[in-house]
């Protein structure tokens, strides 16, 4: 699985039928700049955009990252909030995973190399072509274990760590 660039993100579309438009650039270069661990909704990718002053419509941006993910330019994750996030799908050995509190939103990403190790061999022997391979587990994180979850917690109630820390946490195993 490749970096893209913007060269690389072009050819690829163009061998598709597709063109690299200045809004599909724009969303390439936000990925690609996004601190590690930072995943982007499509709403909140619209609203960061709008403060840049780049106005890109929210239906082009569906289409747009929908898009990306089918290429495998990014990766589509299901978290705890009830809508989906992106990120840019990066080559091993950058490749990672999600653990995710579904109380308080909480993510921590880690690695497994045999999470991906098996997934290549999966793919190899069935002939297919591997564009990503994600583990999300969700579970309580220990706060809300603590605190009595779930009939002991406030329904607005969130973990200190998540409020602190932001929701993303990244830790290499």
């Amino acid at each position: 699985m490749p970096a893209y660039t913007a060269t690389s993100l072009k050819a690829e579309l163009n061998s598709r039928g597709w063109r690299l438009t200045p809004q599909r650039e724009t969303l390439l270069h936000v990925f690609q700049n996004l601190p590690r661990g930072n995943h982007l909704s499509a709403e909140e990718l619209h609203d960061l955009l709008e403060q840049r002053g780049e106005p890109i419509s929210l239906s082009t941006i569906y289409r747009s990252v929908k898009l990306m993910a089918r290429m495998g330019i990014l990766r589509e994750l299901e978290l705890a909030e009830g809508h989906k996030h992106y990120e840019l799908n990066q080559p091993f050995p950058n490749h990672h995973h999600h653990l995710v509190c579904i109380q308080c939103n909480r993510t921590i990403e880690f690695k497994n190399d045999s999470i991906l190790k098996q997934a290549i061999k999966q793919v190899d022997k069935e002939g297919f072509q591997l564009i990503d391979c994600q583990l999300t587990i969700h579970s309580i994180c220990p706060e809300a274990v603590r605190m009595g979850w779930p009939s002991a917690l406030p329904s607005n109630w969130c973990c200190t760590r998540s409020i602190a820390q932001g929701h993303v946490i990244a830790v290499d195993s």
